[in-house]
């Protein structure tokens, strides 16, 4: 197990819900933590508080990362302000919920540009820092759409398959590096999405309760410590798939 104090993660998507239990647990293990957000900024202001309160440093950059050239700009932004990024997490995302004839290809690339090609932007901006210093943690926060498809439609479950994808290339390409990559598929999460939905029910998972935020925070925190794991998927899904 690696100390993780003192190094700096970004986590993308921080501003609230999993991405600000992330951020705040990586502070409790000792980081330094950046999040970038696209447009709720008195919510991020509230994850830097508390990553404040929990005594690390903190900082929050704007950014759509939907646009060219700005996962760049925040990862220079953090680098200049915070420092070099040794913990990555590709936490940003959308959900589209909609019937599979009403996906249009700008639906589709909506999508797959916010959840996936951003997480690879990211990444490609990080890495060559991690590979100097031969240690880095390049975390993807997947889904289990991404191995039952889901209710959400083909474009999220692609997405979140492709960061599977991305976590599994990387891991071979850098694991003599000192780089791992993983990914965490979490499923139906006491988040704003499942409390405002009441077709979705605790009744669906084996354990017969939703998640708590708190459980996703702690598999990224232990693929963050831990050297020897790479190239995985930790299943967070009450046993709704089972692999």
């Amino acid at each position: 197990m690696s100390d993780i104090t003192n190094k700096v993660a970004l986590v993308t998507g921080g501003s609230r819900g999993i991405g600000r239990e992330i951020a705040v647990a990586l502070a409790k293990a000792g980081c330094d933590i950046a999040i970038s957000y696209a447009n709720a900024e008195s919510d991020a202001a509230e994850t830097v508080l508390a990553v404040q309160e929990a005594g690390r440093n903190a900082l929050a950059v704007q950014g759509d990362l939907t646009q060219p050239g700005e996962a760049e700009r925040i990862a220079q932004t953090v680098a200049e302000q915070l420092g070099e990024i040794d913990i990555l997490v590709n936490n940003a995302g959308i959900t589209k919920v909609q019937p599979l004839d009403g996906i249009s290809m700008d639906d589709w690339n909506l999508v797959l540009h916010t959840n996936l090609t951003s997480a690879f932007s990211l990444s490609q901006a990080v890495i060559p820092k991690m590979r100097e210093k031969r240690w880095g943690r390049i975390i993807m926060m997947s889904s289990v759409a991404a191995q039952l498809g889901g209710v959400i439609g083909p474009h999220y479950a692609a997405s979140k398959a492709g960061m599977i994808g991305l976590a599994h290339s990387y891991a071979q390409m850098l694991a003599k590096e000192g780089i791992t990559a993983n990914a965490v598929a979490p499923a139906l999460i006491k988040t704003d999405m499942i409390k405002g939905n009441p077709n979705i029910k605790p009744d669906l998972l084996p354990v017969g309760r939703f998640g708590e935020v708190a459980e996703v925070a702690n598999a990224v925190v232990l693929l963050a410590q831990n050297g020897y794991i790479t190239g995985q998927t930790l299943n967070v899904n009450g046993g709704w798939y089972m692999s």
